[in-house]
């Protein structure tokens, strides 16, 4: 069953269930509230009618001589309610004519014949609201019909399940009405979800809808961009992972071919196989990197969280790479933060990687200084390596850290890529600029350290 179906069903039935119950709830509602305003004017009723007999025995005025009764019986329909007096032994007295005056009187009024026997059986019967009062002449009995409480009730209640009836058709049709407002953005995300199972995220149109649903829609419409972009990538890694790899192999097959064939000789032969040894390091690198940074993105047990002293990384990144600075002439100037605690979550040799990569790459660039600046910026732990060389060129800044991506003098274009990767799996941000007095300027910034951040 279409969902649709399923709200508009689920819908008809709530609204049936609900009338039904307040149905119930009214009829009883409705029925004592009756019985108790009729309770109430009986009350009245035989109050007044008592005072009278009460008048009536007092004036020593026989029984039939009083407005209210004659001889015998006495019945009057005041307001649906029958006025019955028996002696003092209990006997009915049989009316000869009724009164027409009370207030109480509504409609034509028909003695209605009891003898004492039916009149017990009408008192014991629960079809009957009775009103009994001692009056001196004996008592006073005022009975109503409970069918007459319950017609008034029954017709008000048919006017109300009416107005009830009418309501919920108009009910019914605004819910069908918001259903279709409902549905139909799902059927257009349905839609949309089918180009993304088919994979043409370029396709996806952002389906316009209010609320959580619209919400729903911008994601989806978000995520296919992501996905886009990240196939766009994947597929622009493979080229140049296959440029990349093809260049040395290219160069590995050409002088294994020369010295086979006997083109080189002598010291050639030499330079050829150093050549050899050299591209087969280059391509070994290119695959290492290219393999940790697959792990990074897909292995969660490659990266190993521990409490790691800044300082003390940045020191030994110095070291590391000294001999490269002193072989170029370069200086490296670093610089703390003053009884700063530099400690954040990290693991140690990926983030130790990540240093090396982006120290390097501000080698290959610098002219002859490379500041290296931590410490405590607006509650995070803030890393800089900038240099004095020629800064980064704003056609390849936005796709600094993208895979492959080589500015000048550049190597496999992968180091920041993996800089980026183990810097953001650390819970960081590192972002890349250039400085106002000229050079390349990278920020890295992390969380403080807390206990939590290693549960």
């Amino acid at each position: 069953m279409k969902l649709v179906h399923q709200i508009n069903l689920a819908f008809a039935l709530s609204l049936i269930l609900v009338l039904s119950v307040t149905a119930v709830v009214i009829h009883y509602v409705l029925l004592d509230h009756f019985i108790g305003t009729q309770r109430k004017d009986m009350q009245s009723i035989g109050a007044e009618l008592s005072a009278k007999l009460e008048t009536a025995a007092a004036q020593s005025l026989p029984i039939d001589s009083t407005p209210i009764a004659v001889t015998g019986y006495t019945a009057g329909r005041m307001a649906n309610v029958e006025v019955i007096i028996q002696d003092t032994q209990g006997n009915v007295v049989i009316p000869r004519e009724t009164v027409t005056a009370y207030p109480y009187d509504a409609a034509p009024i028909r003695p209605v014949e009891f003898s004492t026997v039916s009149f017990q059986a009408a008192m014991n019967n629960d079809a009957y609201l009775t009103e009994v009062t001692t009056v001196p002449q004996g008592t006073l009995t005022l009975l109503t019909p409970l069918s007459k409480i319950k017609a008034i009730e029954q017709a008000l209640l048919g006017r109300l399940m009416l107005v009830f009836g009418v309501g919920a058709v108009m009910m019914f049709i605004l819910s069908l009405f918001i259903t279709k407002r409902l549905i139909k953005p799902l059927m257009l995300l349905r839609e949309e979800l089918k180009k993304v199972k088919q994979r043409q995220f370029s396709e996806v149109e952002r389906v316009t809808a209010s609320g959580e649903i619209g919400v729903v829609a911008d994601s989806l419409y978000e995520m296919a961009g992501e996905l886009e972009r990240y196939n766009h990538v994947q597929k622009q890694f493979f080229q140049n992972a296959s440029h990349e790899l093809k260049s040395p192999l290219m160069s590995i097959s050409g002088y294994a071919e020369g010295i086979r064939d006997g083109v080189f000789e002598g010291e050639d032969i030499r330079k050829g196989l150093e050549i050899i040894m050299s591209e087969s390091g280059r391509m070994r690198n290119i695959v290492t990197e290219m393999t940790l940074l697959a792990k990074l993105d897909s292995e969660d047990d490659i990266f190993k969280a521990t409490a790691v002293n800044l300082r003390e990384l940045v020191e030994e990144t110095i070291e590391r790479i000294n001999p490269v600075l002193v072989k170029k002439g370069l200086f490296v100037h670093p610089s703390y933060g003053e009884n700063e605690s530099l400690i954040v979550c990290a693991d140690r040799d990926k983030l130790l990687q990540a240093l090396l990569n982006i120290v390097s790459n501000g080698a290959r660039h610098a002219s002859k200084h490379i500041y290296i600046q931590a410490g405590i910026q607006k509650g995070q732990v803030v890393l800089t390596v900038s240099d004095d060389g020629e800064g980064i060129s704003d056609e390849l800044l936005p796709f600094l850290f993208h895979r492959f991506v080589k500015g000048k003098n550049g190597e496999s274009g992968l180091g920041l890529a993996i800089a980026r990767a183990i810097v953001e799996r650390c819970g960081g941000l590192i972002t890349a600029g250039n400085r106002k007095e000229g050079g390349a300027v990278i920020s890295l910034g992390f969380p403080p350290y807390r206990t939590t951040s290693l549960v």
